[in-house]
Parts: C-alpha cells; structure tokens; sequence
C-alpha cells in the first residue's frame, strides 16, 4: 500500500470543506450558543453522528483537570453495557501521543475555510478546548497528498543545494497554519517530518514519482547530498521558528519497489537503509546543530522484527537512531506479537511509533463518511489492542481529500 499521508482531521473523499470528524465545518452563520458550547449533532445515515462546527459555533471540551485534594471523580455505567477494568498496576507501554498530518492537500483544504472557520477547526485539534493533538507529521516536499510533484531542488546535479527552496505549499500554507497551531497548544507539539521523493535528479529513474532508488550507494555524493538535504530542511523551517522532534529516513520504503508510477517515492531496502544511517544521514544529523532524532522503517510492522535486525544489529546505525515508525495497513497479516512485542523484546532502548493509518482509501470505499461508526471502531481497536499506540495520519489520495483522518502516536 502506497502511503496514505497521515492528513490532518477527516477520512478521504472530496472536498475538504465538506468534511471534518468528529466535526463537520462549514462557513454558514449559525447563532452561537451561550454556555458550554454542547455539540450540535448531525446524522449522515452512517452509524453515528457529526458535531456541526462553522464560522461562529463550535462545539468545546472542558480542560482536564485534577480533582481537589480529599476529593474524586467517580463515572458509572449501567449493568447492560460492555465494561472496562482498569488495572492500575499493570503498567505497559508510555503513549507520547495522539496527531494528524499538515499535508498539502490537508493545509490547502483547511485554507478553503474562511478565518473564522479555520480558527474553530485548527482550535478544535490543538488547544484545551479541542482534543489536543500534540504530534504532527509533515511530509518533505510533495507526497501522495500533493497537487503536484515537487522537490525543493530540482537543479540537476546541484551537489552543494545552492538552489535549496522551501515551496509555496511550505512558506505560504504549512508553516503558517503550523504556527497557529503551535501558538493555540498549551502544550509542546512534537512535529516530526517525512520524505517521500528526493530531487528527480538524484534518482534512478531521474523522476520524483514512480519506482526509483537513490543513485549510487552509501557515503557517495548522491547520499551525502540526500542526507543534507535532511539538515537544509530543517534549516529553513528554523527560520520560521518551527522546529521538528524528529525525521524518519524514508517513507515507506519498500513501497517504491512497487508504486504507481506517478507516486512520489524512494526505495530502500534494510540493507540500504542501515548503511544511509550510518555513513550519510546520522552523522549529517549529529553535526547539525539540530536536536532532531531518528526514526527508521517508517512503513508495514510485517517488516518486523527483520528490519530492526539489520538496522539496529549495526551498532554504528543504532547508535543514531532513536526509535522505529510503523504504519498499519498490513495489521492484519502478522500480529504485534510478532512483529512489534519482538522487535522490542530484541531493542527495548529504540521506541516504536505509529506514524500513519487511515482507513477509506480503497477504491472500492474511496469516500468520505460521516459518522462511520465503523471506521472509529477500527482507529479504536487499533489504539487499545496494538503494542504500542502511534501517530496515524489521515486517509485518501486525492488532492483535493478533505482533512486528514485522526491519528495517535
């Protein structure tokens, strides 16, 4: 499966402006209500609701907040229901965080709002009074979630990146709505970024999209150039005072052994990946005077525990990675026992992280819907019964996809 952008807030389908879940945005003038701005629900025939949200009502959540000393909140359910048993001396894995995706197509949509619009959507992901999204996966340069293929340097043979340019899609729609979002959060956002496609010119197939590897091999000019264009990303975001948590070395890299062929893409395997890490990109990383950590995989847990294996059986490579991304689409086929309870039992001081999941995205269900209680019950499942909960993004692959789906990290 090629990847489906982790793309911040609905599930695939048109326009964005028509979608958002668990709320629906619009720019109509609804009267706003007075109070505790209670959700104003909206049924689309597909298992559950929608809260409406528009350029003046949206509704909130009451902050969390600690119980007073001598005192506790006690929440019940009836007998007829399914109960829960919190065991509070069980303790498993730490949960970093829940997030979604500032694709192109998910900052474009979002842009279609007007302001007041966009303020109650980005408020309802990022601030005390929204659910408080605290991961965001930013794709470098153009993804599957892109109206167009682009790299930021697409000067042939510009070994040096004289010509490095953040895009338009960068500096005039992501960055600014990043910046909103970082200015409503309370608390620290944790942004991580992905390639999809390097410069077309440093590619086999000298094209940013379709089945490609990088030219040459590890420690080369073509790798010691990817792995700075890395750190000039992060450079020029740093002149917008955005800062990033971490990189993940390639998104989905196995994919470009397969992909569409107008699909942006690098493929990768293990064996490549490990010696990237660590004779190009780790120690481009490590002289950086960025404090941005590693990920590596960034694709299918099936993969698992074989690319931790070789990657992180190299203690050069290991020792600049910090933990390892992986994405839900082939859940299905290997159980986390397997697969991610392994890889941790083998490198417990290497973190796993979900990176990306949605649902929607086949073509025989490629659509928006509303309320589907079914779609929530499968990000559901998957957070509560996965080994280690993670960060998916959204779904589609259109560029015109509405808000991307939810995801958790």
């Amino acid at each position: 499966v090629q990847p489906h952008s982790l793309n911040l807030l609905g599930c695939p389908g048109p326009s964005c402006a028509e979608c958002m879940a668990p709320r629906l945005l619009g720019d109509s003038e609804d009267n706003e209500v007075a109070g505790a701005r209670p959700c104003i629900p909206k049924d689309f025939g597909h298992g559950s609701l929608v809260c409406v949200c528009n350029a003046t009502y949206c509704d909130t959540l009451d902050p969390l907040v600690l119980p007073a000393p001598g005192s506790y909140v006690k929440y019940e359910s009836s007998a007829t229901g399914l109960l829960l048993t919190l065991n509070i001396s069980a303790l498993y894995q730490h949960v970093k965080g829940f997030g979604g995706s500032f694709s192109d197509a998910a900052a474009m949509n979002i842009l279609k709002l007007s302001q007041p619009a966009q303020d109650n959507l980005l408020r309802s992901y990022f601030s005390e009074s929204g659910i408080e999204y605290n991961l965001v996966r930013v794709p470098m340069a153009c993804s599957d979630f892109s109206v167009r293929p682009y790299s930021y340097d697409d000067v042939p043979n510009d070994y040096e990146l004289k010509h490095f340019r953040l895009a338009d899609e960068d500096v005039k729609m992501k960055i600014p709505l990043l910046r909103r979002a970082l200015a409503m959060s309370k608390r620290p956002l944790l942004l991580f970024a992905s390639p999809w496609t390097a410069p077309g010119w440093m590619k086999s197939n000298g094209d940013v999209r379709g089945k490609g590897t990088l030219k040459g091999k590890a420690g080369d000019k073509y790798h010691k150039t990817w792995a700075n264009y890395f750190i000039k990303f992060l450079d020029e975001y740093a002149k917008h005072n955005v800062t990033f948590w971490a990189v993940t070395a390639q998104n989905e890299p196995l994919a470009g052994l397969f992909t569409p062929p107008q699909a942006p893409t690098i493929a990768f395997t293990a064996a490549q990946q490990r010696d990237f890490i660590a004779q190009d990109l780790g120690p481009a990383l490590a002289r950086s005077p960025h404090r941005t950590q590693l990920l590596m995989l960034d694709d299918q847990r099936i993969h698992l525990p074989h690319w931790a294996k070789v990657v992180l059986g190299n203690a050069t490579a290991a020792r600049y990675v910090a933990g390892l991304a992986v994405h839900w689409y082939l859940d299905a086929i290997v159980p986390p026992s397997c697969s991610l309870e392994a890889t941790h039992k083998l490198f417990p001081d290497h973190f796993l992280l979900y990176t990306e999941a949605c649902t929607g995205f086949f073509m025989f269900r490629f659509a928006v819907s509303l309320g589907c209680w079914e779609r929530g019950d499968h990000y559901s499942y998957s957070i509560l019964t996965v080994w280690p909960p993670h960060c998916p993004p959204g779904a589609g692959g259109s560029p015109a996809q509405p808000f991307p789906c939810p995801s958790r990290s």
